[in-house]
């Protein structure tokens, strides 16, 4: 199977940074407990909003109390895992000539696999908390056509600003999912033929031991040794 390892995020979001000067640029607007404090407080937006892993936040709720994933500090690496999820997500009209329905079907995958759980030994489990936590986002994206090998195109920065806490690693993407015909055409809703796409999304958390073996994988557990 052709794996696609997408390059770090801060490639494709440094625009995060741009956002954050234009804050500091209206910090005359803020009430003011002091000056300095100000400063402090004005500096530590702008190093939080810079290390985000994505330009979008999901929601204006989550936007006033700075929720989102940042990137990962350089060289981590996914030692000790934690939890694994596993979810998927439909575009019933995922064809509009853009290849966007993958995109919304990876939102939905990545969705379905974190909605319905409740972690909260992470706190305590992962060194830092919840805000250090490592996320790995493995997604099976169905190729562009039939007589293609690379998959459709994906917005990671949709699939990024899902998560409200953490650190997000580069998201992979490899060739799966499937594609799927549902036997009607809706033009009002952008479809050019009756193409419905499904994602498949494996979420994974952890954190960094900072332990380095010679392989370059997590830690695993033997069930047959752990009785």
């Amino acid at each position: 199977m052709t794996s696609f390892m997408v390059p770090p995020l801060s490639r494709y979001f440094s625009s995060a940074c741009g956002r954050s000067q234009l804050l500091a640029s209206f910090s005359s607007l803020c009430p003011q407990s002091s000056s300095s404090d100000h400063k402090r407080k004005l500096s530590s937006q702008s190093q939080s909003n810079c290390n985000l892993a994505s330009t979008q936040s999901w929601s204006d709720e989550w936007k006033s109390l700075s929720l989102g994933a940042r990137l990962p500090k350089p060289g981590s690496r996914l030692t000790n895992l934690m939890f694994v999820q596993m979810g998927f997500g439909v575009d019933q009209h995922g064809n509009d000539g853009n290849n966007a329905g993958a995109t919304k079907a990876s939102v939905r995958a990545v969705r379905n696999a974190i909605e319905f759980n409740s972690i909260p030994g992470i706190i305590e489990s992962v060194p830092g908390g919840r805000s250090e936590m490592l996320i790995s986002v493995k997604l099976g994206i169905p190729l562009k056509r039939e007589d293609s090998t690379e998959p459709m195109e994906v917005d990671l920065n949709e699939v990024a600003k899902v998560f409200p806490y953490g650190r997000l690693m580069p998201i992979e993407i490899v060739v799966g999912g499937l594609t799927f015909n549902t036997g009607r055409i809706v033009r009002e809703l952008g479809d050019v033929d009756d193409l419905a796409v499904c994602v498949a999304a494996c979420v994974s958390i952890g954190y960094d031991s900072g332990k380095r073996g010679d392989e370059d994988v997590h830690i695993m557990h033997d069930t047959k040794h752990h009785r």
